[in-house]
């Protein structure tokens, strides 16, 4: 089984999917006054999601040339300080987003079968200084120096998020249906509730920018990130041969019953879906197909 036509098509309807779902930010921020520009130079080869800036703002620049540095600092002065969604389009674009990333985490792992790493050796550990030894280790210490905070690389996860299994949601009464008790003191003042959501409240959509801009990333590097998988799974190999059956690395990167935000339990081609069934969906059970293939038949070639 040749899965890289597959892959192929399957990488194209998700970069396609991508600029649909960054092309719906932008019409949102900029209703809300917040610009998002060059959101349809996703699909181009040459380009991809520069990063989030202040604020979270979130644009898509081209990387390469002395040209596309200029057009970058000259758009950054343009940006504003934040971004913003109406609440019904910032859900739109979640519902697509979860079942988008979990597709683009698979052809990740498809396209990595076959791939050999090898890992470096690993270090030895350090002793611990005498101070931490002894009776000295009861001692006070002194002001710990804080170290300045490394700017956080965008990367999408290989990993399926864990299902809770025992999580039981809690529930509560919205506040705007609270019931109106004012006690036995007649002269309270009397305090309105607040109004129920609307579909039009302002959302802050910066950790939305953030995950669009890593699964871009992701897209547009799919071998290298395929290389990432693999050593992935050679740090796990080599956990799982150092501490036995019983390690506490995670043995697959996926997750048991249907993928994240999928709606199709399995893929069958050629079959008719009901409306509900979007294109993302017949996307994911095709890539989830692939990935499980990839994990149950390695080529050892």
């Amino acid at each position: 089984m040749d899965g890289t036509a597959a892959i192929e098509r399957n990488w194209e309807a998700l970069k396609r999917i991508l600029a649909m779902l960054v092309a719906m930010a932008e019409m949102g921020a900029g209703s809300l006054g917040a610009g998002m520009p060059g959101a349809g130079d996703v699909g181009a080869g040459n380009r991809g999601a520069e990063g989030v800036g202040a604020g979270g703002q979130f644009t898509f620049f081209p990387r390469k040339g002395a040209a596309a540095s200029r057009q970058v600092r000259a758009e950054k002065s343009k940006l504003s300080p934040a971004l913003t969604l109406p609440r019904h389009l910032y859900l739109a674009i979640l519902r697509l987003l979860r079942p988008a990333e979990a597709a683009a985490r698979r052809l990740i792992i498809a396209a990595a079968r076959g791939i050999v790493v090898t890992l470096p050796p690993l270090r030895p550990r350090k002793p611990k200084p005498a101070t931490l030894r002894g009776p000295r280790a009861f001692l006070p210490k002194g002001p710990k120096k804080r170290a300045k905070p490394t700017p956080r690389t965008l990367s999408l996860s290989l990993l399926d998020p864990p299902r809770r299994l025992f999580h039981v949601p809690r529930r509560a009464v919205p506040a705007h249906a609270a019931p109106r008790i004012l006690g036995l003191d007649f002269g309270a003042t009397y305090r309105p509730l607040p109004p129920p959501p609307s579909p039009n409240d302002p959302i802050d959509a910066s950790r939305l920018g953030q995950r669009l801009a890593a699964l871009t990333a992701a897209l547009d590097d799919l071998p290298g990130q395929a290389q990432r998988f693999a050593r992935w799974q050679a740090r796990r190999d080599a956990a799982i041969a150092r501490d036995g059956a019983i390690s506490r690395r995670r043995l697959s990167p996926l997750r048991r019953g249907r993928p994240p935000g999928g709606r199709l339990s399995h893929y069958e081609p050629g079959a008719t879906h009901p409306r509900k069934i979007r294109e993302v969906d017949e996307i994911l059970a095709h890539a989830h197909a692939l990935a499980v293939y990839a994990l149950d038949s390695p080529d050892t070639s």
